[in-house]
């Protein structure tokens, strides 16, 4: 199967662009726009559809990886610019023993059982920052084929917004993981990166990135 990324440059003039950037709810919706109706509940799952939102110093971006080509001019009349690429290539590249560079916006996480939430008085699920986050995406990367040579990561504004039905809002802790790593398993980490990693795939987490590299430095 075919995968694509693309690659959208919002327009900050465009009303319709700030106020997706501002939301993730928001932005998921604007995306899925750009697919086939009626896939129904499952349509991100169905599509495949990814996303990252950030900043670059051309201004802000959104990355779109999905399994079916998105029709960008169904984006609204002066929203941005847009270009699609096979992503293919790539992923078929992906070998054992070959290094790469990574980047993923996350939503690290752990769910405390039930005994330590009762006697902590601690959420269901607790983000992780610092030391603990590192550790958790160097465990996602290893179980993603993957073994990590080196790592920056920073704390990002969380992936918010507020669902219609319901009003119910959401929120999404985000930390932003990049470096080099060296593929141990192709096959898992094809099928990782088209998945995702982690929680929040529909609000902008878990999109990993990657590009070949030299070697460990």
């Amino acid at each position: 199967m075919t995968h694509w990324i693309t690659r959208i440059q919002p327009d900050l003039r465009s009303r319709e662009a700030r106020r997706d950037l501002g939301s993730a709810v928001g932005m998921h919706h604007r995306l899925m726009s750009l697919f086939p109706d009626g896939a129904g509940q499952e349509a991100r799952r169905t599509f495949g559809v990814l996303f990252r939102a950030e900043d670059t110093p051309g201004g802000p971006q959104v990355l779109l990886q999905s399994n079916t080509e998105p029709d960008l001019s169904r984006l609204p009349t002066h929203y941005g610019t847009g270009q699609t690429k096979d992503l293919s290539p790539l992923l078929d590249a992906l070998e054992p023993g070959r290094h790469v560079r990574y980047r993923i916006a996350a939503n690290a996480v752990r769910r405390p059982g039930h005994t330590t939430r009762a006697k902590n008085d601690v959420n269901s699920v607790v983000p992780l920052m610092g030391a603990a986050a590192d550790e958790w995406w160097a465990r996602q990367a290893e179980a993603s084929g993957l073994t990590v040579h080196s790592l920056d990561s920073q704390a990002l504004d969380a992936a918010r917004g507020e669902r219609k039905e319901g009003r119910h809002k959401i929120r999404h802790a985000r930390t932003l993981f990049e470096g080099t790593a060296q593929i141990n398993d192709a096959d898992l980490l094809r099928e990782r990166t088209i998945a995702g990693i982690g929680r929040g795939k529909a609000y902008g987490c878990g999109l990993l990135s990657l590009a070949p590299a030299r070697g460990p430095r």
